[in-house]
């Protein structure tokens, strides 16, 4: 091999390298900032829109990056001045997960959960209208998914639709649901984004830190409870 075309072939293995838990040092486990967090990965469970558990999830905990965490930090000590708290539903998503989505969305058979998570939408259209990609910025371990919770109870608050249903009503703006529900929306919207976390406008539950110090890298390593998780 030529000395010049040797030097693309690493250059081009560096670019398509997925990081592993090594390179992952600024991830940590949230409750370990956190303690009075509810972690309930949906993804490391069968309560979700595929309806198992999904591939690299081998623990229900979330990671995040170390900003991400304590920006979440400051969220939560914010709400519980007034009863409320946080409770997550996905965290960081390994790049293998995203790709147990895609699969799962290309097979027509698999409609197990079609009533719960997406009883208005053919499934063949999950693709085509944004509720399934092949890339996923929960990947770069910045971005989460999230509700409200009373404090006292550990009780949800209304939000007006399930997490992860894939319908229009899941729009924070959504009018077809009651103004309370929609105001509950807009209170977890505005704390979130006062400690830094931007929005999507298709998802009341999802944020993303807008500092994120990770914004081109997609990790590809397991959810667990490993070394890479310190507080």
């Amino acid at each position: 091999m030529r000395p010049h075309a040797f030097i693309l072939t690493l250059a081009l293995a560096a670019c398509t390298h997925a990081p592993d838990p090594q390179d992952a040092t600024d991830f940590v486990d949230t409750r370990a900032l956190i303690p009075d967090l509810v972690v309930e990965m949906r993804y490391a469970g069968h309560e979700n829109f595929v309806g198992r558990p999904i591939t690299g999830y081998d623990a229900p905990v979330c990671l995040l990056t170390q900003r991400a965490a304590a920006a979440l930090a400051n969220a939560q000590k914010v709400l519980g001045e007034s009863g409320l708290g946080l409770k997550v539903f996905d965290c960081y998503r390994p790049t293998r997960a995203v790709a147990d989505f895609a699969a799962w969305a290309r097979d027509p058979q698999d409609q197990a959960r079609k009533a719960d998570y997406y009883p208005n939408v053919d499934k063949s259209q999950l693709f085509a209208l944004g509720y399934i990609a092949e890339r996923s910025g929960h990947s770069r371990g910045s971005t989460l998914d999230i509700t409200l919770i009373d404090l006292t109870t550990r009780a949800e608050v209304d939000m007006g639709s399930a997490y992860d249903l894939f319908d229009t009503r899941s729009w924070p703006t959504d009018q077809t649901v009651r103004p309370a529900q929609r105001a509950n929306r807009l209170m977890l919207q505005s704390v979130m984004t006062a400690n830094g976390f931007r929005p999507l406008a298709e998802e009341w539950w999802h944020f993303t830190l807008n500092d994120e110090p990770f914004p081109e890298t997609y990790f590809d390593f397991p959810v667990a409870r490993r070394s890479i998780s310190r507080p």
